[in-house]
């Protein structure tokens, strides 16, 4: 559910993106039955079968056959400097793939644009399996804590919601949705910042950029990275090794609890 949670809000970012001046963005989903003939008269790879389709679409500006050819790639972006990574996209891709489904996009310049997702349907109703540790003992067996958090999250439905995660826990959290708003937090700040809690990839800094101009000033202070793309990405981003303290997106609440506890008790900070 968080993965596909992520492709939604991927995928309607981009269309508000594309609307600067306004529009609509409508978000369906729907049963589909691919045949053999619909994949030999179709441009897309897909295999027949039956799928159940998400479609969010937009009436934004449209994209050329050129752009879209290149969406899916990691950091490609037609985004002005500072406004997007280039990896929203890119993460879609990766879990419609992982979860062996595939995504459509239609797209006309000045008409707008619709990404459909096919995933494949379940055979049989989905059973509850037995509760979770996390179900069974409920959210105050998760770890609370008083320390004071520096958030730093680009995209604010995310930043918004990992704030109330810890804030339910204790937690004072200073928020920022970028590198340069975090370093202003941290040389006004007159108490402790205990833990630097940032995206990886944000657009006016990276998250190892950030924690390396930090760190010198707050030499105490942990660093947790998140990020919602894979591996490979991370490493390219010069912050993958095994001094670095990593969470990967989608997480759950007690996941995050969880690992910042973790964190932050830690002997010495990560460098």
């Amino acid at each position: 559910p968080g993965q596909i949670e992520q492709v939604i809000m991927n995928l309607a970012v981009n269309a508000r993106d594309a609307m600067p001046k306004g529009g609509r963005i409508s978000i369906e989903t729907a049963d589909a039955t691919v045949t053999p003939t619909d994949v030999r008269h179709h441009a897309y790879n897909v295999q027949a079968g039956e799928y159940v389709v998400l479609a969010v679409t937009d009436t934004g500006q449209g994209m050329s056959e050129e752009v879209q050819a290149h969406i899916f790639e990691p950091f490609f972006t037609t985004k002005e400097l500072g406004k997007g990574t280039g990896l929203g996209l890119s993460t879609v891709y990766g879990i419609v793939k992982q979860s062996g489904g595939y995504v459509w996009v239609e797209s006309q310049v000045g008409s707008g644009t619709s990404f459909r997702v096919f995933l494949p349907r379940a055979e049989a109703p989905a059973r509850v399996g037995a509760p979770s540790d996390e179900a069974r003992t409920g959210s105050t067996a998760l770890p609370d804590g008083s320390e004071t958090v520096l958030l730093v999250e680009d995209e604010p439905a995310v930043r918004a919601l990992v704030k109330k995660i810890l804030e339910q826990r204790g937690y004072t959290v200073l928020e920022a949705r970028g590198g340069h708003g975090a370093i202003g937090i941290s040389e006004t700040h007159a108490g402790p910042i205990d833990l630097l809690l940032t995206d990886v990839v944000m657009p006016e800094m990276s998250g190892r950029e950030l924690a390396e101009r930090l760190l010198p000033d707050r030499p105490n202070t942990r660093v947790l990275f998140i990020s919602g793309y894979t591996e490979d990405a991370v490493v390219h981003h010069g912050i993958q090794n095994t001094r670095i303290n990593f969470l990967e997106k989608p997480f759950s609440p007690g996941a995050l609890v969880r690992k910042v506890r973790e964190v932050l008790d830690m002997e010495s900070a990560p460098t």
